[in-house]
């Protein structure tokens, strides 16, 4: 009798590595969780704690209560062949605000724009609306300044639409 393997199930855990947002500056062309030991040095020289050990022990980012400041030193300590410096853009990911928004609901906030040093996020008033909040993705940065003070967690951090 042969056993059949679901496939399914095995490709739930596939994703689940790809699901992690990996700390800025890592290199596209590797497999991050066959490249990474797992030292936590990345982890320990985050000066703003947003990196942190992850499913499996892999560092990722957490943006509940800090951004990144791209201070590179998750790079600079990591003794493996992650991370290239020399990349244009740490990485590409932009801020996408979601429906749970107050202002769809009809109450005024603009946090997320208060919040955004690179100034990607506006508001676009209409007449008899409260201004909805739109995110211009070539000036976002994907730092995440703008996920902890949110007051409903209506906005993530998702890769850019582009794939670069």
């Amino acid at each position: 009798m042969s056993q059949s393997i679901n496939h399914s199930r095995r490709n739930l855990f596939r994703r689940k590595k790809f699901d992690a947002q990996r700390p800025p500056w890592v290199k596209t062309d590797i497999e991050f969780t066959d490249e990474c030991t797992r030292c936590n040095a990345c982890v320990d020289a985050c000066e703003t704690k947003v990196l942190v050990k992850g499913d499996g022990g892999f560092p990722e980012i957490k943006f509940t209560e800090d951004e990144c400041t791209f201070c590179q030193q998750c790079a600079t300590v990591c003794k493996e062949p992650i991370f290239d410096l020399t990349q244009v853009e740490p990485w590409s990911i932009n801020a996408v605000v979601n429906d749970t928004c107050l202002t769809y609901k009809g109450v005024w906030c603009q946090s997320c724009k208060d919040a955004c040093d690179p100034g990607a996020i506006s508001f676009k008033m209409a007449v008899g609306q409260i201004p909805k909040p739109i995110v211009d993705i070539d000036a976002c940065t994907g730092c995440g300044a703008c996920v902890a003070p949110c007051p409903t967690v209506s906005i993530s951090i998702n890769q850019s639409k582009n794939g670069e």
